[in-house]
């Protein structure tokens, strides 16, 4: 049994979740004051957990500490392939030849790569939203024009308008689709006959797609994940990406596997990239997927937990949000459009006012007023102060309107 209910003191390790929150979420330098000190903030923002990386990772990479030399290295030995193919063929009946996997520091510097890479100037970048920020981020760093389609919300279920996909796919300026499977910050799961309706439009307009699978492994313990690349087996203008980071809280070991099948790209990756690899990240990510399958299990049941936790609690004391249980990630995407007005910055609000960063519907392109996403992957004790921080706060301000109206 693992401790998922230790609290891990995480200040002064230069965490991006303790020390980074006023760039990275207001744009503000450490003048920026709030009514809270730094150290009395529920975090719930940033997509990285709370909870001690496996025993098993740890001892990987003590065991790597051993050999005291750490040169320049890339993955030349068979080892992390069979560990990552073995992974991948046992929990999704899926696989890949090992010439076609590359390595990079993180999914999104190979987004930022892969749309300079196929993408012309004047093509276009298109992604379904609410989306991942940095899918745009990308399509911007590298002045090419994004195109979103808005995805569907049934009481928060999300699903594909796949007549207006369609439409934009069919553009023949529209050179990439960059699909996130599963779905942040919804979390969905795509089922099998999502994505084939997906995979035939993209086949129809001969699209290159990058299928970002960075959360498959964190799924509820009831979900399915199916790779695109299984639906789609022999489309060679395929890319996966899949890392170990988001699953064994390793984000800041950098590393990511990027599936190319075309040869071509492969090659223009291979010769433009900076080809080098951290060799305490390989062998953690090594160990991760060798060994760490236990340890995944027992997360995905506290994380089911927390979700069931968190969706009874908003019920009872925040009746009009609107929430529904992810089908995969850590993340809970919390519609409060009965509580706040589009323009209302929402991160800001719950900083001062509830002393609990998270991030607000405007983090993510469009589609998505109103939204907080909230970082369930803690101790169940900071998430129940975090929610009664959350639901005080609302209440308090609708009732001061209230009060405000009826005078």
């Amino acid at each position: 049994m693992y401790n998922f209910d230790e609290i891990i003191d995480r200040k002064h390790t230069n965490a991006m979740n303790t020390d980074g929150f006023r760039d990275y979420i207001f744009h503000a330098d450490e003048s920026m004051k709030f009514p809270y000190k730094d150290e009395e903030f529920i975090r719930m923002w940033v997509a990285d957990m709370e909870f001690a990386t496996p025993d098993v990772v740890i001892e990987g990479i003590e065991e790597r500490l051993k050999n005291r030399i750490f040169g320049y290295t890339r993955v030349f030995s068979n080892d992390y392939y069979d560990a990552f193919v073995s992974w991948c063929q046992k929990r999704y009946d899926w696989s890949f030849e090992k010439k076609e996997l590359v390595m990079s520091n993180g999914i999104i510097p190979a987004l930022y790569e892969l749309v300079n890479y196929i993408c012309k100037k004047d093509e276009k970048v298109l992604f379904l939203t609410p989306s991942y920020a940095y899918f745009k981020y990308a399509a911007d760093f590298n002045e090419r024009e994004s195109v979103c389609s808005d995805l569907i919300n049934q009481d928060g279920y999300y699903t594909i308008d796949y007549e207006d996909f369609a439409k934009k796919a069919s553009d023949p300026q529209t050179k990439l689709f960059i699909l996130c499977n599963p779905h942040n910050p919804t979390g969905r799961v795509w089922r099998e006959e999502e994505l084939m309706k997906i995979a035939k439009i993209i086949e129809e307009n001969e699209l290159w797609v990058i299928s970002d699978e960075i959360h498959c492994d964190l799924i509820r313990t009831c979900q399915k994940h199916i790779p695109l690349g299984k639906v789609m087996p022999t489309y060679q203008k395929l890319i996966t990406c899949m890392a170990p980071t988001k699953t064994f809280n390793l984000a800041g070991l950098m590393i990511s596997n990027v599936i190319i099948r075309d040869e071509k790209l492969r090659n223009i990756w291979l010769s433009r990239h900076y080809n080098f690899d951290n060799p305490l990240s390989i062998a953690a990510a090594q160990s991760a997927y060798a060994k760490g399958e236990e340890w995944l299990k027992e997360l995905q049941v506290y994380l089911d937990n927390n979700f069931k936790l968190t969706q009874d609690y908003l019920k009872e004391n925040l009746p009009q949000a609107k929430f529904r249980i992810s089908e995969a990630t850590y993340l809970a995407w919390v519609d409060l459009s009965n509580y706040f007005e589009p323009d209302e910055n929402l991160p800001l609000f719950f900083a001062y006012r509830a002393g609990v960063l998270l991030e607000g519907g405007n983090m993510f392109v469009q589609n998505s007023d109103c939204f907080i996403r909230l970082n369930l992957a803690c101790p169940k004790s900071i998430l129940l102060e975090g929610l009664k921080r959350i639901c005080e706060a609302v209440l308090t301000k609708h009732n001061e309107k209230y009060l405000g109206e009826t005078k």
